[in-house]
């Protein structure tokens, strides 16, 4: 380069050097025009997206204008074709593979804002993963159609490589696009607690490319294939919230002033919300009688708690309170209770009662 342009002057020097340095400050304006109408919109609505974008762009402004200004530059007469020409396809992979870093950056950047409360899990690699190997593979084949390196018989036998390949490692790639799917729907995430229609349990530990492992309450792992886990019908108790209604069968004896057990046993349970971990202070229980059995009337106490296991320890504390309540309010809570007459004793049923003949052991 140095031996083609030594018989011109530095006057003829300028013009090019005047172009890099004039498509150097537009690209400079623009990147400030650009932070100024986005951060303005950014703080109009709530999309955290936008400001990935602005991060990526900010600095790759000023090069792509500065790889424009090098471009036009080299079109003077002053270079040599050769010259021009490779400093042009420079150019032109330097712009490939800046744009291709723009697009994984960006791509990322969307993935981990869409799932923020996954950052650094297993599921969001998978995504990252996929989007990082796809644009590079096509950032190299642009490169290599620019450098006309044929790619036609690369492609095709990466093609049947890649149909064996998928053939032989079909279950994996079942599991490997399951796992996807259920990471975009959000269908589950990492801490959900989840219950599977075959009565698999816990929270889910993690979201592999093979598998999703669910930890049990007992501490044990499980491991559920992720095209096993799309199929299944599922239980996601931390979806929409994490908080839970909590239901707790009672009965009372028929004898039982109904008023008065309404009223005992709210107070019990809102005494319950109020001191038992796991308990939804500002929630107001209530009860709903729903049923005349044979020797009690029943009724369901619904309260809440602030996630799925959080009701165990609720149960338990509102049933010991619930009993000693009753107790000193004189409230029965009545076992089975059977009446048998025996036809042959001297005891009678009254008039009105008609029973069936029943045999009797004796």
């Amino acid at each position: 380069m140095i031996e083609a342009v030594e018989e011109f002057t530095y006057a003829q020097l300028l013009e090019p050097a005047l172009v890099i340095v004039g498509a150097v400050l537009i690209g400079l304006i623009i990147r400030w025009i650009l932070l100024i109408l986005l951060k303005g919109w950014a703080q109009k609505n709530s999309w955290y997206a936008d400001n990935v974008v602005i991060n990526v762009l900010k600095n790759m402004v000023v090069f792509w204008f500065t790889l424009l200004g090098i471009y036009l530059a080299v079109l003077t007469p002053l270079f040599a074709p050769r010259i021009t020409v490779a400093i042009q396809i420079a150019v032109l992979i330097a712009f490939v593979g800046s744009t291709t870093l723009v697009i994984i950056r960006i791509g990322t950047g969307l993935v981990k804002t869409y799932d923020r409360n996954a950052e650094g899990s297993s599921a969001l690699t998978i995504v990252v993963n996929i989007i990082r190997i796809t644009a590079t593979i096509v950032g190299l084949i642009i490169i290599l159609q620019i450098l006309n390196i044929p790619v036609t018989p690369a492609i095709a036998a990466f093609g049947v490589g890649g149909l064996a390949v998928s053939l032989a490692l079909q279950d994996t790639l079942s599991n490997l696009f399951s796992g996807i799917i259920i990471i975009l729907s959000h269908q589950i995430r990492p801490g959900n607690y989840v219950r599977l229609s075959t009565g698999e349990e816990g929270y889910v530990a993690d979201i592999n490319w093979r598998n999703t492992q669910i930890r049990q309450l007992a501490n044990n792992i499980i491991t559920v294939p992720n095209a096993v886990l799309t199929s299944q019908i599922l239980t996601n108790y931390h979806d929409p919230t994490r908080e839970l209604a909590v239901l707790i069968n009672v009965g009372v004896s028929y004898d039982s002033d109904l008023q008065l057990v309404e009223r005992v046993t709210i107070e019990v349970a809102q005494e319950v919300m109020q001191e038992v971990p796991g308990g939804v202070p500002d929630f107001t229980p209530f009860i709903r009688y729903n049923d005349f059995a044979d020797f009690q009337i029943k009724f369901t106490v619904i309260l809440r708690g602030q996630e799925f296991v959080d009701q165990f320890l609720i149960k338990h504390e509102f049933i010991k309170r619930l009993h000693a309540r009753y107790r000193q309010e004189g409230i029965e809570i009545p076992f089975p209770i059977r009446t048998i007459y025996n036809r042959n004793s001297t005891h009678q049923p009254p008039a009105s009662v008609s029973l069936p003949n029943y045999p009797v052991e004796r």
